[in-house]
């Protein structure tokens, strides 16, 4: 005999990565910095929470749920690395030799880099996570935050664009941005509280 258990199962994993994916994988990358080990984390936190869904409680929202078995992932897979670089160090060639001459000075300095490695993944993850968001967005406010903010419009010319007055953009943008704040969030990207 057939059991349902299975396509229920399934169906559950689709729903939370259709759902959820994309910020998952964003708060992965913007942690663990390797886009395959992000994928890989977020398969993972996916059949941790099939295995786990029994335990789940609606305690908190199935998002804020999944990110923290996420989190957990991460930090196991940041142990695993440090683990692995400890274990490769004696072996490693001397690099600041390689780098260096005896006086001190580099061999050959390293060139600039065009942006901070860690800002470019935190910018990529929060981009995804920000694409993401605007999805769930209503129409008008999705296209009146696109003119203002991404295409840098003004607002008589976004109000024109748009065919509404400009008192009416304003609250478009509003709600717009309210919307985008919870849901970026929600998807690990939280604001600084004031101390």
């Amino acid at each position: 005999m057939h059991s349902d258990r299975g396509d229920s199962t399934s169906s559950a994993a689709e729903h939370w990565l259709q759902r959820h994916g994309d910020a998952l994988y964003a708060f992965a990358l913007a942690r663990v910095f390797d886009r395959a080990s992000a994928e890989d984390l977020v398969q993972e936190t996916l059949l941790a929470a099939l295995r786990q869904q029994h335990k789940f409680r609606a305690d908190s929202s199935e998002r804020t749920w999944l990110i923290g078995i996420l989190k957990h992932k991460c930090i196991d897979e940041i142990r695993r690395r440090a683990r692995s670089a400890r274990t490769q160090e004696p072996y490693a060639e001397d690099v600041e030799a390689q780098l260096f001459r005896p006086d001190g000075r580099w061999r050959e300095p390293p060139g600039p880099w065009a942006d901070e490695p860690l800002q470019q993944v935190q910018r990529d993850a929060f981009i995804a996570a920000l694409g993401h968001c605007l999805d769930s967005v209503p129409d008008a406010q999705r296209a009146s935050f696109i003119m203002r903010e991404l295409h840098d419009l003004d607002a008589a010319a976004a109000s024109k664009q748009m065919g509404v007055t400009s008192n009416n953009l304003y609250v478009l943008l509003h709600r717009a941005r309210l919307r985008l704040r919870r849901c970026l969030e929600k998807s690990g990207f939280m604001a600084e509280r004031d101390r």
